[in-house]
């Protein structure tokens, strides 16, 4: 049965991809990559012979450049930044490609919000502090209503992902006390990485000084005081 590999690049770091991702971009016949989002050493890691940049590519054109090689009986990767199964939107092209006939997999990769958090060197569920973790998105081109101001309601850590070019709006929904910690991490684990670091009151107007308008994880709550350490010792280590 013709097969399609979906692999999670990671979050910038050529070296965190999978061990079992970097061996499908060594073996790749077919390498197609999500541009703007994955690292060129990574594309360049790949000896395939054909290489195709997703950038602008409808779904019409994406499926056929994997199902066409699929059935000729080559190995083809489809390259997603991060992990594909946060914000990959890799169940449309799955079930495309199941309509033709095509079996796919999935080879999970390195979140770029735990490249954030290993940038903060944040304990994202800290006991004593936060024992969970909400991971959403704001409203944007292709999400009419979210659920910012309900999900903040229960105070604990957040991760805001595509969120830093309306930063103000998110934070003036958040229901975090304005001196609840905060940090953004621009292009994490990329060499051009920057952290800032401050409260929900005055995160954006820091963030907007350094420049960042994209590309960068909103990271919301105690954990991410690095004087936090929780009010006792672990469980584990007790």
């Amino acid at each position: 049965m013709p097969e399609v590999y979906f692999v999670g690049a990671g979050p910038g770091d050529p070296e965190l991809i999978t061990v079992k991702g970097q061996n499908l971009l060594l073996s790749a016949d077919v390498l197609i990559y999500a541009g703007s989002l994955v690292n060129p050493a990574l594309v360049s890691m790949s000896p395939a012979p054909k290489k195709l940049d997703s950038w602008g590519m409808s779904l019409e054109e994406l499926v056929p450049a994997m199902v066409i090689p699929a059935n000729e009986g080559k190995l083809v990767v489809r390259l997603h930044s991060g992990d594909p199964s946060l914000y990959g939107a890799i169940v449309e092209q799955m079930e495309l490609l199941h309509h033709e006939g095509i079996k796919t997999h999935v080879i999970p990769g390195v979140s770029s919000m735990f490249g954030g958090a290993a940038a903060l060197q944040a304990q994202l569920t800290l006991k004593g502090v936060s024992e969970s973790v909400i991971i959403t998105r704001p409203a944007g081109k292709t999400l009419e209503h979210d659920q910012v101001r309900e999900l903040s309601a229960h105070l604990t850590t957040m991760v805001i992902f595509l969120g830093t070019e309306q930063i103000e709006e998110v934070l003036a929904k958040v229901a975090h006390p304005p001196g609840t910690p905060a940090a953004v991490v621009y292009h994490a684990t990329w060499p051009d990485q920057k952290i800032v670091r401050g409260t929900v009151a005055d995160i954006a107007a820091k963030a907007r000084a350094e420049g960042i308008q994209r590309s960068a994880l909103l990271y919301i709550g105690g954990v991410i005081d690095p004087g936090t350490r929780g009010d006792r010792r672990s469980f584990l280590y007790s």
